[in-house]
């Protein structure tokens, strides 16, 4: 009935309407059923069955009693699920389901912000989500750094131009400058996170002695490692944090130093560094070398950005090192702080269990309501040529098109974000088409030259590159960005749209986690992501949107910010859920466990089954486990009969050290269950070789007693290190001309499989050979900087 709706049922518009057209159902029936029985069409059993079924109108009550029988006996049945159901209920039920991505089916508005918009156009629906409002009321009053730090101190120098503190930094200056509390802080992007990071900086600092007086000045300085290490996930992000810091701390004689693949520093130049800016990767090999004198035990304070990305294939990094930082810190008995910066997280107290962090006095979390830079989202599903690829691009193209050109007349800048490094070109290109058929590409995306002066700036250095793409679409007043393309290029580029030289940047989701190079408007075109594990597509996930979104909106220019999903119809209705069910962030450590638990046993902190139960104890995945076992394999008797899940951790134990010892990395025993490390292991833990790249090793050496250089070169280009290398179809030519110009040395695999196309490179490379194709160049690289850790380990 009207007044008992069901839980995700569809509202209607009004009660007394719904009672109304009850009623007058009620009525019609209950004539036609009286119609029926004078003319004689109903049988006996079906004036008994009608009777007991449709209520007659003598009172409402007698209904009422009807309604709640048929009901109970409904749940009953109900109760019994499929196997209370005959074969023509089950056909009746099929026959009832909403196909999904209709408006019945997800209830579009249900749960969304109030304000949501719905608007059907021809050949697509569109969702526009308003910003949250902020009620500036409850918001703490905004900290004088000069009250609380004193306007001459070492500790004022490093906020110098910063008068005070946004209400974000305020409400959480308390906890990180004035104790040393682990802190983890969830805001939006933008919300001055990093300002954050430097009041820790600076109340570490100032504790340990290098910098003002101590905060504990009757007990001296604080018993800690005196260097902080800042881990943030990309290389990209980690110069920009290098040279921030850097500018800020130059004065008070503080030495920043990048510690990265790029930045190799000998051991004195890392031990003179007060502050060192690394990767999740590089902190783990370092860390890996433990020891009294290692560069880990001198860490006092270690901050990590962007924790989010423990939902990410490379979050199991950020599991190994922060639980080796508890047991470290456990065992040795010397405090280590703890700060995780986030982004806004479902179950971010997931996260601080993880982290250890005191949830009464450590844990922050700001809404988006929280952005500096209010945020309107538009979501659009396309609904023509559902069927048709090439037509569905066709039309998210165009409807791309009038997003960037309505933004464009506004006197905005745009990023449109696809995802493939050939994507951003084509992108490019549509977009100019588009715009030259319409008779804009002049007055909205060029520009006039006498009043441009900034494009002028860059005419030559634009001309001058070596990627033909990149001087193409600047003359278009575009550029593209993505991580195949040249440093120096994608430097240009960045600086080009910063500069506003270029008005639109094409460019792939490593951008939105890399630098912070924000715009008023940005778009995300499609969220078909390859997937190389799975060989198909999947969906670009939800944090990736919630990243690159953040990119939307300048704090320095703009009042408002406009962040666009361009996608198909049912993927639409999805990514809507999401965003109302706020899907909890999951472990990735199972599928890297045998990895790092070898680090551990080469490490000695791990030397059996027991002790690598209680290492898995301290991981994320434990924390995850506990909270949703299902999704771990974990039953609900098993939970019922374990909560702490140690028998499931010590299934997963086991399983890895039976692997590791199949491979020869570790000694197993089974019967005292100890581990001992072997060579093998030793070698992959040192030179972050993964297991299966020694199996491959195993393997492949033990058919040749005697291999040629030809024979370890493939072996080499073999290691599952470089799996993730794609052979291109438009690439294959270019290969072939490689490999008969430069290749000295046989290659034993055919290009069209990774570890042939591999070997061509790594030749070339060391050959010096001139390799053309942007994509190549790009594979070059990476296969540079990885053959040799590859090699020194084979």
């Amino acid at each position: 009935t009207s007044s008992r709706r069901a839980t995700h049922s569809v509202s209607r518009a009004s009660d007394k309407a719904a009672e109304k057209a009850y009623k007058k159902a009620l009525k019609q029936a209950s004539s036609a059923f009286n119609e029926a029985k004078k003319a004689g069409a109903l049988t006996e059993s079906d004036v008994i069955y009608l009777q007991s079924n449709l209520p007659n109108n003598k009172g409402d009550a007698a209904n009422e009693a009807m309604v709640l029988r048929n009901e109970e006996a409904f749940n009953m049945q109900m109760a019994r699920g499929l196997a209370g159901m005959n074969t023509q209920q089950i056909n009746d039920m099929k026959n009832h389901l909403l196909p999904s991505g209709t408006k019945e089916y997800t209830d579009m508005n249900k749960g969304l912000p109030k304000g949501t918009e719905r608007e059907v156009k021809e050949g697509y629906e569109k969702v526009v989500i308003p910003a949250p409002i902020l009620d500036k009321t409850k918001l703490p009053a905004r900290i004088n750094l000069d009250e609380v730090m004193g306007s001459d101190s070492d500790e004022r120098h490093a906020f110098a131009g910063t008068t005070s503190l946004n209400p974000m930094q305020s409400t959480v200056f308390d906890a990180a400058y004035n104790t040393r509390e682990n802190l983890l802080i969830c805001a939006p992007t933008g919300a001055g996170k990093t300002n954050v990071a430097m009041l820790t900086v600076v109340s570490h600092l100032r504790d340990v002695g290098l910098i003002g007086e101590s905060f504990y000045n009757n007990e001296g300085p604080v018993n800690t490692g005196k260097k902080i290490v800042y881990i943030a996930p990309m290389k990209a992000l980690a110069q920009e944090v290098v040279e921030k810091f850097s500018s800020k701390l130059k004065g008070l004689g503080i030495i920043v130093r990048e510690l990265t693949g790029d930045m190799q520093l000998s051991r004195a130049e890392a031990e003179a560094a007060h502050i060192l800016v690394t990767t999740p990767e590089k902190w783990d090999v370092v860390t890996r070398k433990g020891g009294d004198g290692s560069l880990g035990s001198t860490c006092g304070l270690l901050i990590i950005d962007e924790v989010h990305l423990l939902a990410d294939e490379r979050g199991a990094v950020i599991e190994s090192v922060v639980a080796r930082l508890h047991r470290w810190v456990e065992s040795s008995q010397r405090q280590v702080r703890l700060i995780g910066l986030s982004a806004t997280l479902p179950n971010y107290e997931d996260v601080a269990t993880f982290l250890r962090v005191d949830k009464r006095k450590g844990l922050f979390f700001f809404g988006p309501e929280h952005r500096p830079v209010p945020l309107q989202q538009t979501f659009i599903g396309v609904t023509a040529h559902t069927k048709d690829r090439f037509k569905r691009e066709k039309k998210m193209d165009d409807v791309c098109y009038e997003i960037v050109s309505d933004a464009l007349r506004h006197w905005h800048q745009v990023m449109v974000f696809v995802h493939s490094r050939k994507g951003t070109g084509t992108t490019a290109k549509a977009l100019a088409e588009r715009a030259a058929m319409n008779g804009e590409l002049e007055r909205l995306f060029i520009g006039d030259e006498g009043e441009d002066d900034v494009r002028t700036k860059y005419i030559e250095r634009a001309e001058k590159s070596r990627n033909r793409e990149l001087t193409e679409h600047f003359r278009n007043g575009m550029g593209i960005h993505h991580a195949g393309m040249l440093r120096n290029d994608r430097r240009l580029t960045e600086q080009m749209f910063n500069d506003g030289a270029i008005k639109v940047l094409c460019c792939t989701a490593t951008l939105a986690w890399g630098i912070n190079l924000p715009a008023h408007t940005v778009i995300i075109k499609g969220t078909d992501v390859y997937m190389p594990e799975k060989g198909t597509n999947v969906d670009l996930s939800i944090l990736d949107v919630q990243q690159i979104f953040g990119r939307a909106g300048r704090p320095q220019f703009d009042t408002s910010g406009d962040a666009t999903l361009i996608t198909s119809h049912d993927a639409m209705a999805r990514y809507l859920d999401k965003l109302v069910r706020s899907t909890p962030i999951e472990s990735n450590f199972i599928k890297q466990l045998a990895d790092h638990m070898n680090a551990e046993v080469v490490g000695g902190t791990v030397t059996n089954i027991q002790e690598a139960i209680e290492w898995l104890r301290y991981t994320y995945l434990h924390v995850r486990m506990c909270r949703n076992p299902l999704a771990y394999g974990v039953g609900a008797s098993q939970l019922e009969t374990d909560p702490t899940l140690r028998g499931r951790c010590e299934e997963l134990i086991t399983e890895a050290a039976r692997l590791l010892d199949e491979r020869k990395m570790v000694r197993y025993n089974q019967q005292s269950g100890n581990l001992a490390v072997t060579n093998f292991g030793r070698v992959a833990s040192h030179f972050y070789i993964r297991n299966q790249s020694v199996a491959t090793f195993n393997e492949m050496i033990g058919k040749r007693k005697s291999p040629t250089d030809a024979d370890l070169c493939h072996i080499m280009c073999c290691a599952d290190e470089f799996e993730n290398i794609r052979v291109r179809a438009e690439e294959l030519d270019e290969v072939d001309r490689i490999k008969k110009e430069t290749c000295p040395i046989k290659t034993l695999a055919p290009v069209e499989e990774f570890s042939g196309k591999c070997n061509v490179l790594l030749q070339a490379y060391i050959s010096r050979a001139r390799v053309n194709s942007f994509t190549l160049i790009s594979d070059t690289n990476y296969i540079a900087s990885n053959a040799g850790r590859v090699a020194r380990a084979l």
